[in-house]
């Protein structure tokens, strides 16, 4: 039986799970041929299956003293390399199977960063849009009640992710300081006057500009002058655009659950810092730009269809930075058809495996998640490490940092895909050279 078949026929409902895995095992093929005692040590069973998985109720009173119940989860997927490192998310579509792909994929992503950090991802199916600071407060000291108990500098190091922003890790990290009565850097993404590191919340948008501009510079070309399609509008979509327009591109789309904005004109800084305002402060929707800025159009969703019609807009380069699967077959034929040429991802998976396999036929410049968004997770390990330090590095000492990081993530994908005859393969690269490292301290730690 192959690792697949064993992988569907014990969980069949975790679907985001099983295309994570299959989208690597496809990858490592060639890794377990060069290295046979890789199969006799069952490295590819053992590094699909969570070292531990935490499932707990969570229950909470809201304004009105109504009580709730939802689900916790931290799976604790692989600490080969460093304590488990990832973020939380509290969405209502958070379930097991979401969580273990989500944390599956943070320990490749972590391995590339070249900090020592292991895999995890944890999380919740609250929902915190529309409930009041109080709730929200309430809903964090229950879920840290008894995710404390799990956790720890040299443990497991949780973040933010959707729906858990600088004001749930505050409520969280102050939960936690009362009930282990120690100040540690045992949350990262926290405030900077706190703990905090200078430039973690623009990390991620702009470490995927970074590895897009990486790319870019294998062919000779740069941003400058490239209109670019990028989905979602919050942090990591405004960081994302903020760094695009600096090196000198244009950003003309941006979206949320409820449809999305196309500007022919492009997002300027100033419609940029309104946008913010709008996201961040009064936790607005995305159809408030059109009505701000008559240069754009605003498109809802239509359930009626199969594919996002924001991935039908010409243009040059795309970054999908809003959520998992975002991206279908026919979104990637729309992408290429619209002259799409690099595709950089600020999401977690965000292209299916078939939307996937479009981009390698038509032989563009793709960078998957586990590559192009690392950046979050590279400067989360930067705040652990001023954390253990009590020092604050200044903003551009981190930037720079984290510019170093992307550049060596790419030329380690490179790399690998070239050392395996698939160059400019960056998935196989990342996915080589992830899981090259992992199982390799897997092996040196024995049967563990």
């Amino acid at each position: 039986m192959d690792i697949m078949t064993t992988i569907t026929d014990k969980d069949p409902e975790q679907r985001e799970f099983h295309q994570a895995v299959s989208e690597v095992v496809e990858t490592v093929k060639p890794v377990l041929e060069r290295n046979p005692e890789f199969r006799q040590h069952a490295v590819l069973e053992r590094i699909t299956e969570p070292e531990r998985v935490i499932m707990f109720r969570v229950p909470w009173m809201d304004d009105q003293e109504q009580v709730h119940v939802n689900r916790g989860f931290r799976v604790e997927m692989n600490s080969a390399i460093g304590p488990y490192k990832g973020g939380l998310r509290f969405h209502p579509s958070v379930n097991l199977g979401i969580i273990k792909f989500l944390a599956f994929e943070q320990v490749f992503k972590n391995s590339l960063t070249t900090l020592a950090m292991g895999g995890g991802k944890g999380g919740s199916d609250f929902d915190p849009k529309g409930k009041s600071d109080a709730e929200v407060m309430r809903f964090c000291q229950s879920f840290m009640a008894e995710l404390y108990r799990h956790i720890g500098p040299n443990t497991d190091v949780p973040a933010g992710d959707i729906g858990v922003g600088a004001r749930e890790i505050g409520y969280l990290f102050g939960y936690y300081k009362k009930l282990k009565n120690e100040f540690t850097g045992v949350l990262t993404g926290k405030s900077i006057n706190w703990g905090g590191s200078l430039i973690r919340p623009e990390a991620t948008g702009y470490g995927c500009v970074y590895f897009a501009a990486e790319m870019l510079a294998t062919r000779s070309d740069s941003l400058e002058g490239k209109t670019c399609i990028v989905s979602g509008s919050g942090n990591v979509a405004q960081y994302t655009t903020e760094k695009i327009l600096t090196l000198g591109g244009k950003v003309v789309t941006l979206s949320d659950s409820a449809g999305y904005i196309y500007d022919e004109e492009g997002v300027t800084t100033e419609k940029l810092q309104w946008l913010m305002r709008l996201k961040n402060v009064k936790r607005g929707r995305i159809s408030e730009y059109a009505d701000k800025y008559p240069s754009a159009v605003y498109t809802p969703v239509d359930p009626s269809i199969d594919h996002n019609p924001l991935w039908a807009h010409k243009a040059d380069c795309a970054f999908p930075s809003a959520t998992q699967n975002e991206i279908n077959q026919q979104d990637a034929e729309n992408l290429m058809a619209g002259g799409i040429f690099l595709v950089s991802e600020g999401a977690n998976m965000p292209s299916d495996n078939e939307a996937i396999s479009v981009y390698l036929d038509h032989k563009i410049l793709y960078g998957p998640g586990k590559a192009a968004n690392a950046g979050g997770v590279a400067v989360s390990g930067l705040e652990m490490a001023q954390n253990s330090m009590r020092l604050n590095w200044p903003a551009e000492e981190v930037e720079e940092r984290l510019k170093q990081i992307m550049k060596s993530i790419h030329k380690t994908c490179l790399d690998a895909s070239t050392d395996y005859g698939m160059e400019g393969n960056y998935v196989a690269g990342a996915n080589i050279a992830g899981f090259t490292k992992v199982v390799n301290a897997m092996l040196d730690q024995g049967l563990v």
